[in-house]
Formats: C-alpha cells, structure tokens, sequence
C-alpha cells in the first residue's frame, strides 16, 4: 500500500504546474484588489479623518505639556485655569477693547444741511429706534443752530468738542449739558458705542431748551442792584 505522502505526490503529478507570480505584478494585483469600492464602504470620511487627525495632534500636544509641566496633568489643568481666571478678570476690569481715533474728526461732512435738516432726520432714525444715528444728527443739529444764531462761527473741521466749549462761552449755563452731549456724540461716532434712547432724549431736551435760551453777553455790568447781570443770568437758564 502506498502511503500517504507518496499518493499525494502522485496525485500532483498529473495536475498542471503552479503558477508563479513575480513579487512587484503580485504587490500591483493586490494594490487594485483593495482598492475596490466594496473594501472602503466603512472608511470613515475625510472630515472623520481631519477631525481624529486634530485630536491626535491636541492629544500629543497635552501629553508634552504635561511632561514638561510640574505635577504632570493634574498642574498643567491648573495653570490653564489659573491663565483663564487671570484673563476672565482682566476683561471683566478694562472691558472690551476699543480703538480710539487718531484724532478727532469733523462734526460735520460736506453737504450743507440746515438744523431743521438735521432735526427732522434725527427724528426719522428715532422713530426707527436707530439712537446711533438718531444721537449723531441730534448733534449736528445743536451746533448749526447755534451756527446759524451767530453764536458759533461756521467753521469747517469743527469737533463735537470744540463746539461745546464754544457754545459754553455764549451760554454758560448749558456748559456742563453741551460738554456731555459732546461726549456722547463722540463715544458713538467714533468710540464704538451703541446710542440709547436716553440720550438722544437728553440731547433732545438740550436742544430744545438751547433754542429758548438767550446768550451771555460778554459786555454786561452789574447795575447799582446787582439787576442787569441777574437778568441775563436767568435768560441764559431759560
């Protein structure tokens, strides 16, 4: 009887050769195989990929940090609240930055425009709720009222400041009411504040009370009781 090993090489004996493949057709057959759709329908997609790639980079970072850390993790968690509290409270102190302008602009552009003008757009953006807006032509219209009663010069490039130091000469008993206004024209044309309906109304009431006030005059005396100089001291309150 012949053994196993012998009926198997007989066996073989009568089938075709083997195949070889070469090392480099074989790498380039198994290269197309794998690259078929079916094998790469569970792939995560690139964003899944970018993602875990991130958290990777995140995960080495710590892991640096945390060695060179003193305390290992458990410090490196405490520096960085301890950097986020210092950062909480400096915000919470200075509040948000803002950029203030070089210098100080012009109060007024190129298109010459009336008080009436600037009341009545001033008065549109209210009605919208626009205070920005609404403060800015309340502004305008302060000072070329006063321009236009001679109380100011029409100067070109005036500031919002400028004016109301101006204007308080004339009229001394608005001169804290015309600097404020000034203040809050200028936070909001160009410190990058948001206006409020408060002042607008103030700058509102300021105007009106501006209209029924009557300027100081430079050259008034005090008569034998004191009346003259009361007389324009109440006018200018009026």
């Amino acid at each position: 009887m012949l053994s196993r090993t012998a009926v198997h090489t007989v066996a073989r004996s009568g089938d075709e050769p083997p195949v070889t493949i070469p090392r480099d057709p074989a790498r380039e057959a198994a290269r197309r195989e794998l690259s078929k759709r079916m094998y790469h329908e569970n792939d995560p997609s690139w964003f899944q990929r970018a993602l875990n790639a991130f958290w990777d980079w995140i995960e080495g970072l710590f892991s640096r940090a945390s060695t060179a850390t003193p305390g290992g993790t458990l410090g490196l968690v405490v520096v960085i609240v301890a950097v986020l509290a210092v950062l909480g409270a400096l915000w919470w102190r200075l509040g948000t930055p803002r950029r203030g302008p070089v210098s100080a602009p012009a109060l007024f552009d190129d298109r010459p425009r009336s008080a009436a003008d600037h009341r009545a757009a001033a008065e549109a953006h209210a009605a919208q709720e626009h205070w920005s807006q609404a403060v800015q032509e309340r502004m305008r219209a302060v000072v070329r009222a006063l321009e236009e009663r001679a109380l100011l010069d029409i100067r070109p490039g005036r500031t919002a400041d400028e004016a109301a130091t101006e204007a308080g000469h004339a009229l001394p008993a608005h001169r804290d009411r015309l600097r404020a206004a000034a203040r809050d024209f200028d936070d909001v044309a160009y410190g990058g504040r948001s206006g409020s309906e408060p002042s607008y109304r103030r700058l509102a009431e300021l105007d009106h009370d501006l209209e029924r006030s009557k300027p100081h005059l430079a050259g008034s005396t005090i008569g034998p009781a004191g009346d003259a100089d009361r007389d324009t001291r109440r006018g200018a309150a009026e």
